[in-house]
């Protein structure tokens, strides 16, 4: 599927440890109906029509460095849900997943009243966001 110009191409991210980081990655994006694009020993990649999300190995010298959502850089990565019922998925499967679920004391609702969403990290404090459409159920 082609993209019309000035939508999003991909978003590459380093992590520190590809295989900690498919571990969400790998069934988040799938459960939005991404699927895998490509594969090679230092990463991968999904694609969702015209748009791939990349998880590359850093390199040795570069993956103690660290990640902080804080510094100067990307802050956080967020997506469209189909409803709130996969929200609701997606915020089960985090926590039986064992990866951090954010704003816990004010879910869905962290984003305000009208704004209903999950709010995590990935296994490099990434945040990620994955938001409900109004109205939906």
């Amino acid at each position: 599927m082609n993209a019309g110009p000035g939508q999003l191409h991909h978003v590459e991210l380093y992590v520190a440890s590809l295989e900690a980081s498919l571990r969400f990655w790998e069934p988040f994006l799938t459960a939005l109906g991404y699927a895998e694009h490509q594969r090679w020993d230092a990463g991968r990649s999904f694609i969702l029509g015209g748009t791939y999300i990349v998880l590359v190995q850093a390199e040795a010298e570069h993956a103690d460095s660290g990640f902080h959502r804080k510094r100067v850089g990307l802050n956080h990565l967020a997506f469209h849900a189909a409803s709130r019922a996969q929200v609701d998925e997606l915020t089960e499967w985090v926590r039986s997943s064992g990866f951090t679920l954010l704003y816990d004391d004010r879910h869905p609702f962290a984003g305000g009243p009208d704004v209903y969403a999950l709010y995590c990290e990935d296994p490099d404090r990434l945040k990620v966001e994955l938001v409900a459409p109004e109205g939906t159920v």
